[in-house]
């Protein structure tokens, strides 16, 4: 796979788990090749598979608006998800389904070479730092095998409880920050997380206090 279009064809015609057997459509990911920052998600909802575009149900219109928020659109990012294909009942992606899509992820993120990964919600989180609190690393820039990461909560939990949406804004703001300080080549400490100075001000918006110990919402239903 030399290509994203030839990751996408590969992706398309997978059965290597059971996910294939229910799809309408897979969801490669989408954007150029040239991205300086990435998405990942967990996995395609309804509108996903219909389309076999990432991100396109209310989650994605929430998404849209906090890419406009920090001044970039859909077309200079690529956005994908740790399996291609929609898990029955937007449940979340088993172990087994994330391990058979990783080779296209894996060969996605080569291709494009992201300065920036965001990692969206708990299970893209867990790719890289597995069993990590998405609550204590929201919004904080961290290094693991070379690749900058900067994790913040999936954009489906403003849809399942309001009271997220300013922390959500909050860490959008902080990825031209972020994107930087990649830029800059500054070293970041695989460990413990730290945060990413000068963020935009949230006017008019606080973030609220997340429990540590609470659950994120399901975030795939809402897609």
């Amino acid at each position: 796979m030399n290509s994203l279009e030839e990751v996408a064809r590969a992706v398309r015609q997978c059965t290597l788990c059971p996910l294939h057997q229910g799809r309408a459509n897979a969801v490669p990911g989408e954007g150029p090749a040239s991205a300086e920052i990435m998405f990942i998600g967990e996995g395609p909802g309804a509108q996903e598979d219909r389309q076999g575009r990432p991100f396109v149900g209310p989650a994605g219109q929430f998404l849209d608006g906090l890419l406009a928020s920090i001044g970039l659109t859909r077309q200079q990012v690529f956005i994908a998800n740790m399996v291609k294909c929609r898990p029955p009942q937007n449940r979340e992606p088993q172990p087994s389904e994330m391990a058979a899509c990783r080779p296209y992820l894996d060969r996605q993120i080569e291709l494009i070479n992201p300065r920036l990964i965001v990692t969206l919600g708990r299970i893209s989180l867990f790719r890289y730092f597995p069993g990590e609190s998405i609550t204590r690393v929201r919004g904080k820039l961290r290094e693991k095998d070379g690749r900058l990461i900067y994790p913040v909560l999936h954009p489906a939990a403003a849809l399942h409880r309001q009271e997220l949406r300013a922390a959500i804004i909050d860490d959008f703001r902080g990825i031209p920050a972020a994107l930087e300080q990649t830029r800059r080549g500054g070293h970041v400490p695989e460990s413990p997380a730290v945060g990413v100075a000068n963020h935009a001000p949230t006017t008019g918006l606080m973030a609220p206090s997340i429990p540590m110990d609470e659950k994120p919402p399901e975030q795939l239903n809402l897609f």
